[in-house]
């Protein structure tokens, strides 16, 4: 029997970053009980998954679940193929077409496996923390991405198509600057200091400072006029 004060269960995507880390108490803050999903995709920066497991237990994740979906076969990205990683570049730049750094289909694929298993917590709310305004002009992360989604999702279920449930997909970060998902963490006890951001860390994990996201988490906390926690040791 369910319980008058349990939460609603929320699949929320955990990279291990600082926007996934804002979009995972987001979820707590709004009242669902969240269930974060990671992923072991042969990406060069698997450090972030140490971060992901961090984060999960500090925000207080009823269930991490680290799932292995091998993409280096499929390659076409820097992050998951023997490419060069781009450094130090402008935002013009980041935003001029779609970068090396995008893995192909990659957030198509991770919202399938998040409604797979939210069909399994009988759970019709999914989390992602995609971002259209400081990021690094991937196609799947724009709004019309996400509606196109959730609406497959009702369409591809069988909890839209035979109980009626409507399941949405939650994008909170997505009309967001860097600078204020940083302080809107902050203001809900986010320790960014336990998140990750770069694409190309070195063997001992510390960011390259030089990478698409490192630029953009710096120019973010620059602009949320805070220092940036990961980086007191370095």
């Amino acid at each position: 029997m369910k319980r008058f004060d349990q939460k609603p269960p929320a699949v929320v995507l955990l990279s291990g970053g600082l926007d996934s880390a804002t979009c995972l108490a987001m979820a707590n803050d709004q009242g669902f009980e969240p269930h974060a999903l990671s992923f072991r995709y042969g990406q060069r920066h698997a450090v972030e998954l140490l971060a992901a497991q961090r984060v999960a237990q500090a925000l207080g994740a009823r269930r991490h679940l680290i799932l292995d979906v091998d993409l280096r076969g499929v390659g076409g990205s820097a992050l998951t193929a023997d490419m060069a990683v781009p450094k130090g570049r402008s935002l013009a730049e980041m935003t001029d077409g779609v970068p090396v750094t995008y893995v192909p289909a990659r957030n198509t694929l991770f919202l399938s496996l998040a409604l797979a298993w939210a069909e399994t917590l009988d759970c019709a709310d999914i989390f992602i923390g995609v971002n259209a305004l400081d990021y690094s002009g991937y196609p799947d992360c724009r709004p019309e991405f996400i509606l196109a989604f959730e609406n497959l999702a009702n369409l591809a279920t069988k909890m839209s198509t035979e109980q009626g449930r409507y399941i949405r997909v939650h994008a909170p970060l997505i009309r967001m600057t860097k600078a204020q998902i940083i302080r809107a963490g902050l203001a809900l006890g986010v320790d960014y200091g336990l998140t990750h951001s770069c694409y190309d860390p070195d063997a001992d994990g510390k960011p390259c400072g030089q990478c698409d996201s490192c630029l953009l988490r710096a120019k973010g906390f620059a602009e949320a006029k805070t220092p940036d926690p990961a980086l007191k040791d370095s």
